[in-house]
């Protein structure tokens, strides 16, 4: 288990910690959503969506984590993930063919980082959340974002595959900024292309999420040992056709970077 911060002297005024108030910042959402369609790369303004409108989902995905089996046991932990996965040799520990090695390939591939979303979410980072548990599992949900594009099949370098994991994530999460961001991405792909594949494809990520398992409830340090194919059919996470149908179709487009 980590030791993140330091100990802080007391203050007077308590801050208010991410998780717990039910309060949205639709100002700031609608500000940062307007410059990441402007520029799909810009990741930090996913981040602060997030916080301007997920509000009480950590407190509300915590208190399933403790009503699930074995979740009370991962909470007690408190693993912090993209540590765990950055430890030397733990990428090169996974069997071909498992989720950890479809994991090591697609950080490979990509140029990716189990440390790169951390890094980024820095930009965003209050203190305050460092040791609270609705902190800890902001952190959580946020280091496996990488491994649900390898259990989904959405790629992550492409606006369509992130598109899709992100309405994938909503469906897993009820946080209303993966909703925004995802039907965001969604609209502005009818004005840009005229048709409706990208959208069928966000709609299908949202569906598949409905359809699965509660991955946020997985023990990710046995996942990675899974068989990749079989971690699918556990979970119930299909084939995205739909996906796979608009990838195609963007491609004779030309307008896979929307």
């Amino acid at each position: 288990m980590a030791t993140l911060a330091p100990p802080r002297p007391d203050t007077t005024e308590s801050p208010v910690v991410y998780g717990t108030s039910s309060k949205r910042d639709w100002k700031t959402a609608w500000v940062a959503l307007r410059a990441l369609l402007a520029n799909s790369d810009d990741t930090v303004q996913a981040f602060r969506i997030m916080r301007a409108l997920n509000a009480d989902t950590p407190a509300k995905q915590y208190a399933k984590l403790l009503r699930t089996p074995g979740g009370g046991r991962i909470a007690y932990h408190r693993v912090e993930l993209s540590e765990r996965f950055s430890e030397p040799g733990f990428l090169d520990s996974f069997q071909p063919g498992t989720v950890g090695a479809a994991y090591r390939d697609f950080l490979g591939r990509t140029g990716y980082t189990a440390m790169g979303l951390a890094d980024v979410s820095e930009a965003q980072h209050l203190e305050d959340e460092m040791e609270h548990p609705y902190g800890w599992i902001g952190r959580r949900e946020r280091d496996v974002h990488d491994i649900w594009h390898v259990l989904t099949g959405y790629q992550a370098d492409e606006p369509l595959g992130e598109s899709c994991l992100i309405a994938f994530s909503y469906a897993q999460t009820d946080g209303l900024g993966w909703a925004v961001i995802s039907g965001g991405a969604a609209l502005k792909s009818l004005k840009i292309t005229g048709e409706t594949a990208y959208f069928r494809a966000v709609w299908e990520g949202y569906r598949n999420g409905k359809r699965a398992a509660w991955l946020s409830g997985e023990d990710y340090e046995q996942l990675l040992h899974e068989p990749l194919d079989q971690a699918r059919r556990r979970l119930d996470i299909p084939e995205p056709v739909r996906y796979l149908q608009a990838q195609k179709r963007l491609a004779e487009q030309g307008l896979t970077g929307l």
